[in-house]
């Protein structure tokens, strides 16, 4: 009950935070959910698909390998070769030093995606995600293959396959594709999660991976209530906006696109946390409860609620609400990176939520890459994106906290 009753508040908030409320399908909205419930339930309780999900820990594992390769050539024991001295008694080797292990993976696995569009092997699978959002949920033309485009692409890249019918589009369409920018993370930083989250649940990339899918659903659903459809759909199809000459044309240009989001993603975390430790300097000279107060202690009062309408017990919801609230205000990387460092401190089932709950770029430094990004490619649209960018870090917010709602119902019935 409390899981269900997390839906229907998730799903209220959105509504009553929409505009021309009595537009909303009410039964598109439950078969969008009755889809969702379905594919999480696929993906995450039949055994053959999820063995096969858990499959995908041995891509992350090859990953790994292979780009521990180049950085060991370049940086040496930083990059994962043998250490050439001893630790003191009572000490052990670092973890993997995140500069030098686990970026330069956003790099190769950038240039992976960069050549798996080029042999066609992407857009084909984005085209037929595409008519499944049709046949489903009724998201027609381009709008279908932005969406299908997020679940690999970032959230200024899955608009640039359209970037032809930006224009033409919907308000309400507009809506979906920065809501499914926002709720989706790029298929070049998901190996990264990955490796961040292995030692706090397994199969880690299918999860993040799985998230991702329902995520597409979620944010059709959350984005109609918000801004209810009014038109037909605008037809159109997969663009060459993304087209590269030849394999080292996208191994190049691959490389450039990664290292520009490795400079973005090593900023971000840098001055995001030093940032919190700031604030946590100013906000440590008052005590509550006997206790220095922080930043993370009053997102963990502000989330809690919404946590356990997810599915998370009362004892975790503070510590599973500071989660969620460093996911909005500062990002989801930072976030996972907190999760991992609780070890076991969580329950099995919050691990699982919380896995969902957190994946997606909803948060207010991606507000400024996405009004920035879909500015350019489309100028003429900038004062309604404006506006309804900030609306997008609800949405995107919400659609998270569905799937990690639904996540937790589905593994937690017959567990």
């Amino acid at each position: 009950m409390q899981g269900l009753l997390g839906i229907f508040v998730l799903l209220g908030i959105a509504w009553l935070l929409g505009e021309r409320r009595r537009e909303v399908r009410f039964l598109q909205v439950a078969v969008g959910i009755a889809i969702q419930v379905a594919l999480a339930w696929l993906l995450l309780r039949v055994p053959v698909v999820k063995d096969g999900l858990l499959t995908l820990n041995h891509f992350v594992y090859a990953m790994e390998t292979a780009t521990m390769a180049g950085t060991t050539l370049i940086f040496g024991f930083l990059g994962g070769a043998d250490i050439p001295f001893q630790f003191a008694e009572g000490h052990g080797p670092p973890l993997a030093i995140f500069a030098f292990r686990v970026l330069p993976q956003i790099l190769v696995f950038s240039v992976v995606v960069a050549v798996l569009w080029y042999w066609r092997i992407l857009p084909w699978l984005i085209r037929g995600f595409a008519w499944t959002l049709k046949k489903t949920l009724g998201l027609g033309g381009a709008v279908g293959v932005a969406a299908a485009s997020s679940v690999f692409l970032g959230m200024v890249e899955s608009p640039l396959v359209i970037r032809a019918y930006l224009n033409s589009l919907s308000r309400s369409e507009f809506f979906v594709v920065i809501t499914c920018g926002m709720s989706t993370v790029a298929g070049s930083i998901m190996v990264v999660y990955a490796n961040v989250l292995g030692p706090v649940i397994d199969g880690a990339l299918g999860h993040v991976l799985i998230a991702s899918v329902v995520n597409v659903i979620g944010a059709v659903i959350i984005a109609r209530i918000m801004v209810p459809e009014q038109s037909h759909a605008v037809a159109g199809d997969l663009a060459d906006a993304l087209r590269y000459e030849s394999v080292m044309d996208a191994v190049s240009r691959g490389t450039m696109d990664g290292l520009r989001l490795v400079a973005n993603v090593a900023s971000m975390v840098i001055v995001l946390v030093s940032l919190v430790a700031l604030v946590n300097l100013l906000l440590g000279v008052v005590e509550v409860l006997d206790a220095p107060l922080k930043l993370e202690r009053i997102l963990g009062w502000a989330f809690a609620p919404v946590a356990w309408l997810m599915g998370v017990p009362w004892a975790e919801a503070t510590d599973a609400g500071t989660l969620l609230g460093t996911k909005v205000v500062l990002n989801e990387l930072i976030a996972y990176l907190q999760f991992a460092e609780s070890g076991d401190a969580l329950s099995a089932e919050t691990r699982v939520i919380l896995t969902y709950a957190l994946c997606g770029f909803a948060n207010f430094g991606s507000l400024g890459i996405l009004i920035g990004g879909i500015s350019i490619l489309v100028p003429d649209r900038r004062s309604e994106l404006l506006r309804l960018g900030p609306r997008a870090v609800l949405s995107g917010t919400l659609v998270a906290c569905l799937t990690g709602t639904i996540a937790g119902l589905v593994v937690g019935v017959g567990a």
